[in-house]
């Protein structure tokens, strides 16, 4: 059996680092992944440590996050400390060290591997972590899918029924190329009807938290969301006058909501409920509670149909999104 060996930081990790662990793979029988990091690093060590062993789960991946010398320079023992982190990581013999940093010739040295220089220039995958610390948005199509979620942006669509927000989300999908979650309570509605139970709205808020963290990790750079848990709350509060504490419990929020205003028409499509104006007004003003509640950033957009997507984009755009 031959045994290979590599180190890094991976923050975060991205196409140049899937090449490098991919092809180290394709050269021995078992590969280990020593992912390092120190405790005030810009990207939480366990984080990338879970994105690793997601991203390599037939590599064999480990985690070290004590406080230790990061250059030679720091300290006399760098090497023989960076050779006992090596071999409490990976006691077996090693036959390659891979890496695409030339730091990786001396380490292979100190631990009696064979050194394997994988792409130096990195002109096969022009890309570094700090570019794309600096940069997410401009280096999107660099970071793998485990990692996106971590940049993404999420613009929440909130409010009463009948507001317009099935037919925003598409166009705002399509506007900035990326993906939206639709409503799944309409789905659920349409296909079970509408004689709602506490616990069907839990599965409602909870199919649709799924669905967003499935497509955060294949959207770019933003994902719109037709509603998500917050709204369903509303609804609880609004068909029960109390909700599950499922939905306080929730805390994956939206970095922007675009609550939409009851400006608009009601219009009766099979799926909705509250037509009269009062219980329409006591939606929206619900609706706005729960985002002063919890302190989120939101935007009204009310006005005519037509004017609703420019005032969205303006408000995501004042927004920084």
């Amino acid at each position: 059996m031959t045994r290979g060996f590599l180190l890094g930081k991976f923050m975060p990790p991205h196409a140049g680092h899937v090449a490098l662990v991919e092809t180290a793979q394709a050269l021995v029988d078992q590969l280990t992944v020593l992912v390092c990091w120190l405790p005030d690093d810009p990207i939480p060590g366990p984080l990338r440590l879970a994105w690793m062993r997601e991203l390599f789960p037939k590599a064999r991946v480990v985690g070290h996050g004590a406080i230790v010398p990061q250059a030679p320079e720091e300290d006399p023992d760098f090497w023989p400390i960076w050779r006992a982190i090596v071999g409490a990581a990976h006691p077996e013999p090693i036959d390659q060290l891979f890496a695409s940093e030339l730091y990786g010739a001396r380490l292979a040295q100190e631990v009696g591997a064979r050194f394997a220089v994988i792409d130096p220039s990195r002109s096969g995958v022009p890309i570094s972590a700090s570019a794309i610390r600096a940069d997410p948005a401009g280096n999107w199509h660099y970071l793998p899918p485990p990692v996106r979620p971590y940049y993404a942006k999420t613009i929440c669509l909130h409010g009463p029924e009948s507001t317009g927000k099935t037919t925003l989300a598409p166009l705002l999908a399509r506007h900035f190329d990326t993906l939206f979650v639709p409503e799944y309570g309409r789905t659920y509605c349409e296909e079970y009807g509408l004689s709602l139970t506490m616990d069907d709205l839990v599965t409602i808020g909870r199919t649709h938290a799924a669905m967003t963290q499935a497509l955060l990790r294949q959207c770019n750079q933003r994902l719109i969301l037709d509603t998500d848990p917050l709204m369903t709350a509303v609804w609880a509060d609004m068909l029960f006058e109390t909700r599950d504490p499922w939905f306080d419990a929730f805390q994956d929020t939206a970095d922007l909501y675009l609550l939409l205003d009851i400006d608009l028409p009601w219009v009766d499509d099979g799926t909705r409920f509250f037509g009269e104006d009062d219980r329409r007004r006591r939606f929206f003003d619900l609706s706005r509670a729960e985002l002063d509640r919890r302190g989120l950033n939101y935007r009204i957009i009310g006005g005519p149909p037509e004017e609703r997507f420019e005032r969205a984009l303006e408000a995501i755009a004042e927004a920084g999104l």
